[in-house]
């Protein structure tokens, strides 16, 4: 896939130039709706896609191409690890027609999730949505021969001989992949390439590896109850022009059991929202430096909510503030 540019973002800016963090986060926090037909990498301006179908999503860059990404995406641990034909499975095809038509386009799987990429693959090939995804996964063994016969079975099953990002799962043998993924990188085989990890006590090394290494992305966990990549890898990763994946912004779905049956804070309507799933999604999106949130679901009218929650108004410093503060009382 080759994801349209931002055009009304980007129009003083050469695609590939490199980015300040003043430019970066200018451009991030102008939470537009740069719209791309997401075939043939043509773009729209931010009229004539609003004129199209106003419910479409922010985007934001990846700072390392200055490519537009949709600021909501799919994760597929748990969600998408089910039997071919199943009653689990339709469902699935649904999520993913909804996200794409509300402007979305990142799926993000791993060997480490079942079926995950099988499954990713078969719906959209089934579907014809290979050329509207942005697909990532990941390697997460150790050892180069391993670690390339890993990657090569992820590309068959997901039916894909090229993948958008390549990620080295929880750092597990971080440095010889991270050899081998700069070389996939000049050959054309991935587009991007980054580290994760989701618990805060790697966060030290995962500050180190991006300090160290020119990384496109880094995927992380970050909700309003988990906060500590606030102090320090958000902000390095605008400054290293790194673009941010957000694991887990319910906290695996804790957050949401934590609040049910809370009434919203009339706050709420100041930024849209209407469920508390929104809430929590457009706080982590009020960070300039997140550049999407990959929340997991298998269920249509989840997807539905969390692709709202990347449309209209987002929490500004001071709304941020007054939810932490919110979340620390309630």
């Amino acid at each position: 896939m080759k994801i349209p540019n931002e055009e009304h973002q980007m129009n003083d800016v050469p695609l590939h130039a490199p980015m300040t963090r003043a430019t970066f986060l200018r451009l991030a926090m102008a939470g537009t709706f740069a719209l791309g037909t997401g075939i043939g990498g043509r773009a729209l301006s931010a009229t004539q896609g609003a004129a199209m179908n106003p419910q479409r999503m922010h985007t934001r860059p990846i700072p390392s191409s200055g490519e537009a990404l949709p600021v909501i995406g799919c994760g597929t641990w748990q969600t998408f690890d089910v039997g071919a034909g199943s009653d689990e499975h339709a469902p699935l095809a649904e999520v993913l027609r909804i996200l794409f038509e509300a402007g979305g386009s990142v799926i993000d799987s791993s060997p480490m999730y079942g079926r995950s990429e099988a499954v990713v693959g078969e719906l959209l090939k089934q579907a014809g949505m290979h050329d509207k995804a942005f697909v990532a996964t990941k390697v997460w063994t150790r050892g180069r021969d391993a670690g390339i016969r890993q990657m090569r079975e992820s590309m068959k099953l997901l039916q894909d001989e090229r993948i958008e990002l390549m990620q080295i799962h929880n750092l597990v043998d971080w440095r010889t992949h991270l050899k081998t993924l700069r070389g996939w990188k000049q050959e054309g085989r991935i587009r991007h390439l980054g580290i994760t990890h989701y618990t805060a006590s790697a966060y030290d090394e995962l500050e180190a590896i991006m300090r160290a290494e020119p990384l496109d992305f880094v995927q992380l966990n970050y909700s309003l109850a988990e906060r500590e990549a606030e102090a320090r890898l958000l902000p390095l990763a605008a400054d290293r022009g790194i673009a941010v994946l957000v694991n887990q912004p319910f906290g695996g779905g804790r957050l949401l059991r934590d609040l049910a049956g809370t009434p919203l804070p009339p706050w709420a309507k100041d930024i849209e929202c209407e469920t508390w799933a929104q809430i929590l999604l457009k706080y982590v999106l009020g960070n300039p430096a997140v550049t999407c949130a990959i929340p997991g679901t298998s269920r249509p009218k989840h997807m539905v909510d969390n692709c709202r929650a990347g449309m209209g108004a987002l929490p500004d410093t001071a709304m941020r503030k007054k939810m932490a503060a919110f979340w620390a009382q309630r």
